[in-house]
């Protein structure tokens, strides 16, 4: 099917506003890097927060949340609302720690907060694992969803589409940085909301409301049993999937309790503490929320214009990430399906602008600047910076051609990453915390989350016991995904607290350096009593009363309307009602812990001229 002339105009319009924005802003973003990658750290909290939601909301989240609906039912996406536990977590324990640090991206913490040739050694490796290789896993899946979206409403190949839409977003994150980013982000947010919006609204409509649709699903035989489940039942669900969401719930969610790098430079940019807080905590209800339940709905009315079973279409049978898309080309009038391209045009623009300034920034400011070239031009810096991303654009691209499911890659950042969850959330809460520590944590999660290929290249060598064979497979079977993370999480847990017992701690300056620079709470009696610096946060007790009322309001909301919309209107409005009350205590316990700017606090040390602070126009600044 190809779009009409209305869908065309719709389309030509939003890139050509989404460009000259790009284009206005590229002066200002070439003064230099911290313009480029942290926009002068001046970011508004909602502005933070809304680019960050943005982020979230890539091409790859609707096909990759209808798919879960189909196969499993609503309760499979769980497979990421648990992380919204993990926000709020940064929202209270580390938004501020971030904020603090001043520091351009979150490999160059390694060497505020270790010494030494570990650290140099760490700090490289993280930006190269975090800015090339998952940062290309999350931009091939990206980019995959925009080829399947292409393939549906357009008819484009997979090279047309990656040339196109990786040309778009080149042009204004090349030119403009961050400021780009987040300023676009606000306009492909709106966009993005509007369009899954509209869509769902048509939907609910042709299904005679959520009552309608909740009764005609259940009454489909070829839906899955659990369809309208928000957690699953031991009824709907088999013991393993009861599993994997208790280690969802219980577990994993530590893992993105302090951010990801691209969460953390957003915190970074923004004016001071406070902002930064307030940032976190509408990401965490923007992008688990708001998001959400459009794509579910548009989902869950593919189980009855898509029914499943006999008769089914080959191409959903054989690949449901493609439901979304055909929803659009099944109910979407002429215009509203210009909209519809458009918002899959923003969901894609506002990830992949941000993950390439966000990979850029390691390229230039951990590998480039720190170990290559280090006293050039901030123009240089700059120049280079825009090479860096056309360069990563291109390696996501080539990602992108190999994958064959979102999902997939999914699970696999998840396991990537699981074995570092616990030594990055206690790094800033504990100076006994080594280097030595992160490094064998981050190898451990590496080689564990590979470990079937890694099997292979042995095997292919030195034969191995078929019994030990015969496990792995198991262990590495699609089904035992989120388990198998758990296995990673505390196998490299006890890694590194085995390592940390026979290494040497950090030298004493080392750690009295982050200690007056961050000023972190917990477990740092030793070095306070030689810095005399306070910390800067509030009580453990606040902050966890903080983090309980948030979690009451983030899936208070997410559950409410969650029933509303299957049926269950009387509970949604309870659930709606607890979390609205336990919003005003969250709001008010996130704002009232936060100092005001330039107010109360420790001001940062001078400028040592270590290596930790190259490329830090911030070093010298008190938050």
């Amino acid at each position: 099917m190809s779009l009409g002339t209305a869908d065309w105009i719709v389309v030509a319009l939003y890139g050509a506003l989404t460009l000259s924005i790009g284009l206005r802003l590229a002066r200002r973003a070439g003064r230099s890097v911290e313009d480029y990658f942290v926009a002068g750290r001046s970011l508004p909290w909602w502005i933070a927060g809304t680019s960050i939601a943005a982020t979230w909301f890539a091409s790859d989240a609707p096909l990759a949340t209808a798919a879960l609906v189909r196969r499993q039912g609503v309760f499979g996406n769980w497979l990421w609302w648990y992380e919204a536990a993990g926000i709020l977590m940064l929202t209270f324990f580390y938004a501020r720690l971030w904020r603090r640090a001043g520091v351009l991206t979150d490999a160059e913490v390694i060497e505020l907060r270790y010494g030494g040739a570990p650290a140099r050694i760490l700090r490289g490796f993280s930006a190269v694992y975090q800015g090339l290789v998952k940062n290309a896993v999350v931009m091939g899946w990206v980019m995959l969803a925009m080829v399947k979206f292409s393939q549906v409403l357009l008819g484009w190949d997979a090279a047309l589409t990656l040339t196109v839409c990786v040309g778009l977003a080149l042009v204004y994150t090349v030119a403009s940085g961050l400021w780009g980013v987040v300023v676009t982000d606000m306009l492909q947010f709106v966009a993005g909301m509007l369009g899954s919006i509209t869509l769902a609204g048509i939907v609910l409509a042709r299904f005679g409301g959520p009552g309608g649709m909740a009764a005609a699903i259940r009454e489909q035989p070829e839906a899955p049993a659990g369809a309208l489940d928000l957690v699953p039942s031991a009824a709907n669900a088999s013991s393993l999937e009861v599993l994997s969401f208790l280690c969802l719930i219980l577990i994993l969610w530590m893992r993105s309790g302090q951010g990801d790098g691209y969460v953390a430079q957003r915190l970074f940019a923004t004016r001071d503490e406070r902002q930064s807080v307030m940032a976190s905590l509408w990401f965490a209800f923007a992008g688990t929320v708001l998001l959400t339940w459009p794509w579910i709905v548009a989902g869950l009315g593919s189980l009855l214009v898509f029914p499943m079973g006999a008769g089914a279409d080959p191409a959903l049978v054989a690949d449901p990430e493609l439901a979304y898309p055909m929803m659009i080309r099944e109910l979407m009038p002429a215009g509203l399906r210009g909209l519809m391209v458009a918002t899959f045009l923003a969901a894609f623009m506002s990830t992949m602008d941000t993950h390439l300034c966000w990979g850029a920034s390691y390229m230039v400011n951990d590998v480039y600047r720190r170990f290559v070239r280090r006293d050039a031009s901030e123009r240089h810096y700059v120049t280079a910076s825009r090479v860096a991303v056309v360069g990563l654009a291109v390696l996501a691209a080539f990602v992108a051609w190999q994958m064959e499911s979102i999902q997939r890659g999914w699970i696999y950042i998840i396991e990537l990453t699981a074995g570092v969850a616990v030594v990055w959330l206690l790094r800033w809460y504990w100076w006994r915390v080594n280097a030595w520590a992160e490094i064998a944590a981050m190898a451990g999660s590496v080689v564990l989350a590979n470990g079937r290929l890694l099997l292979g290249a042995v095997q292919a060598a030195i034969p191995l016991p078929a019994a030990f064979l015969n496990f792995a497979d198991r262990f590495y079977a699609p089904e035992m995904d989120l388990v198998r993370a758990v296995v990673i999480l505390v196998t490299c847990t006890l890694v590194w607290l085995i390592v940390i017992h026979f290494t040497s701690p950090e030298k004493d300056e080392v750690l009295d350096r982050f200690h007056r620079r961050v000023r972190p709470g917990g477990w740092w009696a030793p070095v306070a009593a030689r810095t005399g610096v306070v910390s800067g946060d509030p009580g453990a007790a606040r902050m966890w009363t903080g983090f309980g009322f948030g979690a009451l309001f983030v899936y208070g909301s997410l559950l409410g309307i969650g029933c509303m919309l299957t049926g269950r209107a009387l509970v949604g409005v309870l659930l709606l009602a607890v979390s609205v009350a336990a919003a005003v205590v969250t709001v008010r316990l996130a704002d009232a812990d936060n100092p005001p700017p330039g107010g109360a606090g420790q001001p940062l040390p001078p400028d040592d001229g270590s290596p930790t602070l190259v490329g830090s126009a911030a070093a010298s600044e008190t938050p």
